[in-house]
């Protein structure tokens, strides 16, 4: 078995890197005013409760996260906050129980990869704001977590396609395990896929419905869109070598809800990439689309060589954030498929009053797009025309 450490280096975290036209220098006057105060109301609660966590005696955990990577790198991430002896990670909890996570910022932990430890080179909690670390007795077999308790790393390696663990410790815990994907260097399509009314039914155009379904319904009553789980495993048998990467705007808190749905309800599995709701004083909280947008251009960024389809819904923006994509990377998007909602799930209590249109209009590209409102509606159209076409 290897035993030289596996090197790996921070990135300018998604976290942490705020897109040009969300930057807070260039925002009016009133929003730059109102988002330091929500930051500054944000971490007048973080101090309490983090005091409180320290009066109950409770310590650092790590959260971790599905990683995703090549034979050549990986991308590994986690989050650190503070929680009981007794608690466990990555459990499907109901939603308020997970956006109540106390962050447990510049926490040491020491990460392996199928039992060979990463060697990092700490230089800052992260790159674009955080005051570097000038403490020198930080140990290389740390890396340490920034403001927020997130943890981004890049680690280059040799590794074998398929699916490894990746263990976090932090000291007085036990290791906890992630599963790190894998993709092979000559797979030639990726699936890329919202969640929220794409895969799990969710409403999220009506809020309250939306707050509901993500704070406070059991995980376990959770529906699936009919028809996506089929839809999504005859993909993965018409490519079986494709990855597929689960977009949502729901925050990293509930990771763990989101992963037991997609096990329990068949999806095929792979990375989530989800949002981070803590507000910063230069990224504040990402715009769903713009969230969406970079994760795409990321995923783009990693695998050049990759094709994409693209899965969404019509219920928020996801038509006219695939548009961009196909825009912006020409030639590397196949197909488009967006599953339309129903005026029920669009509308509060149904009324589409006036004769209004619940959805947004099917997005003008080159590359083909399927609608339908059922997972069985998409298959009917968009699996015969990939079978001629690519497969």
């Amino acid at each position: 078995m290897p035993t030289v450490p596996i090197p790996a280096r921070h990135v300018v975290t998604t976290f942490d890197a705020a897109s040009r036209r969300e930057r807070i220098e260039i925002q009016p006057l009133y929003e730059r005013i109102v988002r330091r105060v929500i930051t500054r109301v944000f971490s007048v609660w973080v101090k309490a409760a983090t005091k409180a966590a320290h009066d109950l005696d409770w310590f650092p955990r790590v959260d971790p996260y599905v990683g995703y990577g090549t034979n050549d790198y990986s991308r590994l991430i986690c989050r650190t906050v503070y929680a009981g002896a007794h608690s466990q990670s990555g459990l499907a909890m109901r939603g308020f129980k997970g956006m109540l996570a106390i962050p447990s910022p510049h926490t040491q932990v020491r990460i392996s990869i199928d039992d060979v430890p990463l060697e990092t080179v700490q230089v800052g909690a992260s790159e674009r704001y955080d005051a570097l670390d000038a403490r020198p007795e930080v140990d290389s077999e740390y890396a340490l977590s920034d403001t927020s308790g997130y943890l981004d790393l890049v680690a280059e390696h040799k590794l074998a396609s398929g699916v490894h663990t990746v263990s976090y410790r932090v000291k007085g815990r036990r290791p906890v395990t992630a599963n790190l994907f894998t993709i092979p260097k000559d797979a030639k399509v990726g699936i890329i896929s919202d969640v929220d009314d794409t895969i799990m039914i969710t409403q999220a155009p009506i809020l309250w419905k939306a707050a509901w379904n993500l704070l406070f319904l059991n995980p376990e009553k959770k529906a699936s869109v009919p028809g996506m789980s089929v839809l999504f495993t005859k993909l993965a048998d018409l490519f079986p070598d494709a990855p597929f990467f689960y977009l949502s705007t729901s925050p990293w808190n509930v990771e763990g809800a989101i992963r037991h749905f997609i096990t329990n309800h068949g999806f095929p599995e792979g990375p989530l990439l989800l949002r981070d709701l803590d507000p910063r004083p230069k990224t504040f909280i990402p715009t769903g689309p713009q969230h969406k947008l970079e994760f795409a251009e990321q995923l783009m960024g990693d695998f050049p060589d990759m094709k994409f389809i693209l899965v969404g819904d019509d219920g928020q923006k996801d038509p006219s954030t695939y548009a961009t994509i196909v825009k912006r990377y020409p030639g590397r998007v196949l197909a488009i498929a967006i599953r339309q909602l129903t005026p029920r799930e669009a509308m509060p209590f149904g009324i589409n009053a006036g004769g209004m249109t619940a959805s947004q209009p099917t997005p003008v590209t080159d590359v083909p797009v399927f609608t339908g409102t059922t997972g069985a509606n998409l298959m009917k159209t968009m699996l015969p025309y990939l079978k001629e076409h690519l497969s």
